[in-house]
Order: structure tokens, then sequence, then C-alpha cells
């Protein structure tokens, strides 16, 4: 059974929990409502200076989130958490793959769009599948995609998409348009989104790779792309073996955590980004 997020320490009962129905008790939650209430509580009491874990209050200032609290993006979700095909960080050499790579797929959803970044899955049923399984969405409800850099593995379910407007930063638009390998052509992304969603530049793995970054529930989150591979990699500032410019992978690194609460890596799920920086 579940525990109510009531019931939780540190947790307390606000409009997305549901009311009390058994004489007081806490009623019986969903899944979904378990999650926001229990999500909502952890945020609040990291913000206010406690722990993550349970612990005392470390002292200082209560911490200060960098986005802000309007925002156009009611809420974003990981599709598929990505793989990488090595990584030096489980002992694996750069020179061969050990298994297949998928990239991280997120989707973000606000007021009159639903924006799904980097499609991963070629099989149109597990793509399908996937989007329905972690948000409630069918495909024919996304209406548009936005691919961060021209590597295949974050364009693999871009075709199941067929009504949707794929996008991209122009210089990454260009290269996957003259590449022929798409039935449609990609069209060139503003700077902003939905007014919304900034495209900026991020540098290093591919020389015109962007990410999107965006304000919701008073956190700025970044949708990385490749730009950051995992949270190993963001920790030591290093880019992918495949990086075209490993310094520059680390400048871009260094600037997203300047910005980011939240880093949505290109093949790993989520993470602060204070907590990754600590090593915690």
């Amino acid at each position: 059974m579940w525990t109510h997020p009531s019931q939780l320490s540190g947790c307390v009962l606000n409009d997305e929990c549901p009311a009390d129905t058994n004489g007081g008790q806490p009623g019986p939650l969903t899944r979904g409502e378990f999650l926001a209430c229990a999500g909502g509580a952890l945020l609040t009491q990291i913000a206010i200076g406690g722990s993550a874990l349970g612990g005392p209050s470390p002292a200082g200032p209560p911490h200060r989130w960098k986005g802000r609290g309007e925002s156009h993006v009611k809420r974003w979700d990981v599709i598929t958490i990505g793989n990488l095909s090595r990584n030096r960080y489980w002992g694996e050499s750069d020179d061969k793959a050990v298994r297949p790579a998928i990239c991280t797929c997120t989707l973000i959803t606000g007021e009159e769009f639903c924006l799904l970044v980097d499609p991963s899955l070629a099989d149109v049923v597990e793509m399908a599948t996937e989007l329905d399984r972690r948000a409630g969405v069918k495909t024919r409800d996304v209406t548009a995609v936005f691919v961060t850099h021209e590597h295949g593995d974050h364009v693999a379910g871009i075709t199941h998409f067929a009504d949707a407007r794929w996008l991209a930063a122009p210089a990454v638009a260009e290269a996957l348009n003259k590449s022929a390998k798409l039935p449609h052509r990609i069209e060139d992304a503003a700077d902003r989104l939905f007014d919304a969603i900034d495209v900026i530049a991020t540098p290093g793995h591919t020389e015109t790779h962007h990410s999107l970054r965006f304000d919701c529930d008073g956190l700025s989150v970044v949708i990385a792309g490749d730009a950051v591979a995992t949270r190993d990699f963001f920790r030591e500032r290093r880019g992918y073996f495949n990086a075209v410019d490993l310094e520059m992978s680390a400048r871009t690194i260094d600037r997203l955590s300047a910005i980011a609460d939240i880093i949505v890596p290109g093949h790993d799920n989520y993470f602060l980004v204070d907590c990754a920086a600590g090593g915690t």
C-alpha cells in the first residue's frame, strides 16, 4: 500500500493532493497523485534548506532556484531514459561499442503545444507505448518535434510524427535536410519556441549542437542533448569520446551548470545540478 504523502516527513498537503475522504484519514492515491505530492514535498524540503535524505538542515540561507514561477510550460516528462553505447565510468573502453545507444527523449507540454525532444525509438509501437506509459499521450497528440543535433540516435523515431512540425536550430536543420535521409524537411527553429522555451547554442559534442531551456514549477530545466552525456560526464566536465571539441564541451557544461536547476542529459536520467556538482 502507498504511504500517503501527508505522512512523509516535511510533507504538507496542497492543492495537488486529494482531500481526506476517510474520516479524517488520507484516502488512497493513484501513482500519479502520489508522485505529484511526494515530489513537490521533496523539492519544498530541499528549497527550505532541509536534507533530501531526512537528515538535519544544513546551516545557511534557503536554496535559491534559478527558474521563474510563471511559465507557459505546464509539465515535462522523460519518455525514454537513454544509455551510451560505451561508458568509461563503467570501466568500458571508448574503442568499442558494447550495447546499442538510445538517447533520452523528453516531452514538454504547455499551452497549445506538445513538444517531443530527440525522438528515440525507431520502432513505432515501442515509441507509442512509451509515450502512453510515461505521459498518457498518443503520437497524434505531439504537435512538434525538436532535434538537438544530427546524430542518428536522436532522430531515430522522428518519422512516427509525420503530422507534427519538425524543428531544429538552423545549422542542424541544414545538415539534416542536406543528408536527404528524412522524408520531410526540418524547419529552422527560432531562438524561442512557443514563447516558453529558449533554444541555446551548446557546442562541443558537435559544432552546431543546441539545447533547450525553460522554466517549470519555479525551476530552470535544460534538455541538454549530448552537450551533457550523463551525470558522470557532467561532474567531470567531460565531453563524450566522439565530441568534436572536448575543451568546448567543458565550457558548455560550465555554462549549463550556471543556468540550470535540473539537467536532462542525452543518455541518462535527469538530475539536480547542485547535487551532481557536489558529488552526492
